[in-house]
């Protein structure tokens, strides 16, 4: 029966490199040991311990982004200075979707580095050369990033400009708090930083990113919400509000409707799965629908199959809806 693996200093942490452990009396051997993984070279991560395990309700893009940021913690300690993290890991660090959640746990880690810095070939990452024209970055959480709008241009090297609307409007969404007020303080970047990234100066997919542009909109609160937005583009329908306040006459706030067609008092609902497994939010959905239907308004309610699997149905859906309020193309 194999020995048990020699005890590590406790003055390691669960992450560590190779020349710290060293420095705490580690042998090379032990650094070799199967209690210890090695996602990056010169970095061991312990494996005794779970903190990073997945949760039964946790969704891809939060099982994604965990993945990621676990192993950015790691790789962090040895990335060597002035480079930063970009692409799908910046937007891991950011908080923002991906497009791709599954490929997005999988995918290398995506490190760039300023010109005339020299990008380094690593197991595990994939590095770009960038002109410090076209880059802006920051700190977040100790992590040296690009911005979110230029992590959003660089991005177009890979993605396509549907993804970049997706992101687009997840990156510059005004949200709101428990209570309904917006949060302008908190929305990651403007359009105008977009636009701005867009002009810097010719980049790979600047085509993708000039395209992309001018369908962003602030008001799209979650992925599915903007490829509802952009699958009525070319259907004849005109283009909904975004993120609208429905309210009495009193003005007593009613409820917030992910898209409405204001002047036909037509709201569109886009319910994600929590919107049936959770009581709270089916009471409230309940409610709300009530109200706007004693002030006359006509509810649309669309899912992810009526969007992503028959998008065709979701816009006759809508189109119903409208021609019963006396609309017309």
């Amino acid at each position: 029966m194999p020995r048990s693996p020699r005890p590590l200093p406790p003055t390691l942490p669960r992450v560590f490199t190779a020349a710290d452990a060293s420095t705490a009396g580690v042998t090379r051997g032990r650094l070799s040991a199967r209690d210890l993984d090695a996602p990056f070279r010169g970095v061991r991560v312990r494996r005794d311990t779970d903190g990073d395990a997945p949760h039964g309700e946790d969704t891809p893009d939060e099982i994604a982004r965990r993945n990621i940021l676990g192993r950015v913690r790691a790789h962090a300690l040895v990335l060597p200075p002035p480079a930063f993290y970009t692409g799908t890991t910046a937007l891991a660090i950011h908080g923002r979707p991906f497009p791709d959640a599954d490929a997005a746990a999988s995918a290398d880690l995506d490190v760039a580095v300023p010109a005339p810095h020299r990008a380094l070939r690593r197991t595990g990452i994939t590095a770009v050369q960038i002109s410090p024209m076209l880059v802006h970055t920051t700190v977040r959480a100790g992590l040296p990033v690009a911005t979110p709008a230029s992590a959003w241009a660089m991005l177009a090297r890979e993605h396509t400009v549907r993804d970049l609307v997706v992101i687009g409007d997840a990156i510059i969404r005004v949200p709101r708090d428990g209570g309904g007020r917006r949060l302008p303080d908190a929305q990651h970047a403007g359009l105008e930083k977009l636009a701005a990234a867009v002009s810097a100066g010719r980049r790979c997919g600047i085509a993708k990113l000039r395209a992309a542009l001018p369908l962003l909109r602030t008001g799209s609160m979650s992925p599915l919400e903007t490829d509802w937005r952009l699958s009525l583009i070319g259907t004849g329908l005109p283009e909904p509000e975004l993120d609208v306040e429905v309210r009495a006459p009193d003005g007593r706030l009613l409820g917030i409707s992910d898209g409405a067609f204001v002047t036909h008092r037509v709201a569109v609902e886009i319910e994600g799965d929590h919107h049936r497994t959770s009581r709270r939010q089916w009471v409230r959905d309940l409610e709300k629908y009530s109200d706007y239907a004693t002030l006359g308004w006509d509810v649309v309610r669309l899912s992810a199959a009526h969007i992503r699997h028959d998008p065709s149905r979701g816009v006759a859906l809508v189109r119903a809806a409208l021609a019963r309020r006396s609309w017309h193309a």
